[in-house]
């Protein structure tokens, strides 16, 4: 319940499942997915609990039932929040890069490997509906549907770059889209950190268009390196 304080007194920070149904629905569903994304990575999929997130939530079994019908569907809206952070994520930092093809997809691998989006827990959820998504028509749907938006605009970049005759931009957006999900594997088995993922995205790009991304400005792209030469010259 919500407790009225007076213009002096600082806010307390109310406690786990103090609010009860009274906290506003959007912010009590988004604190149960948050608390389903904790345990998908504490316990995997199989064995996840509608009472395993009310604990994690801080709430009760009640709570969790009032917002959510059933297991399936607190799964369905949580694989949703993801792939609906991802696409936001990523289509965001592409709008910042501008319109350089380099420097939009220097900014869509910098965009997986951010750490809102990159961290343990969501890396093994995100695995975990994965393991899933091939005998679940509605998970595979989801995930085909972020996959396919993120593909095409991975293959209209490299089209962008690579420009010479017989160059394959749909074989090379795949290559680039199955290696940072390696990358995102080896993170979330700590044998890489996210940081040094990003560096080995960042530095294939050296390989893939050598023109763009010369040796060691793998993350800055060759049109930004020339502005700032030129820039220093001014």
């Amino acid at each position: 319940m919500l407790e009225r304080v007076s213009a002096t007194a600082k806010p307390k920070k109310p406690e786990p499942g103090s609010r009860g149904r009274k906290a506003p629905k959007p912010l009590r569903r988004s604190q149960l997915i948050m608390a389903t994304i904790a345990a998908l990575a504490r316990k995997g999929y199989a064995s996840i609990t509608m009472a395993d997130v009310a604990e994690g939530a801080g709430l009760s079994h009640g709570i969790v039932n009032f917002h959510f019908d059933s297991k399936d569907e607190l799964l369905v809206e949580t694989l949703r929040f993801l792939s609906d952070e991802y696409r936001d994520n990523w289509q965001a930092e592409q709008e910042k890069a501008g319109q350089d093809p380099a420097s939009r997809l220097a900014a869509i691998i910098r965009a997986d490997f951010n750490r809102i989006i990159c961290s343990p827990k969501k890396l093994a959820a995100w695995c975990a509906f994965w393991g899933e998504a091939k005998s679940r028509p509605t998970y595979q749907k989801m995930c085909g549907a972020r996959d396919e938006t993120y593909h095409r605009a991975l293959v209209d970049l490299c089209q962008a770059l690579g420009g010479k005759r017989g160059f394959n931009a749909k074989a090379t957006a795949h290559a680039i889209g199955s290696m940072t999900e390696g990358l995102w594997m080896r993170i979330m088995m700590n044998s890489i950190s996210r940081q040094e993922g990003e560096i080995i995205a960042l530095k294939s790009l050296e390989a893939f268009f050598p023109t763009h991304f010369p040796t060691g400005h793998s993350a800055a792209p060759v049109k930004k390196k020339k502005a700032a030469e030129e820039e220093t010259k001014k």
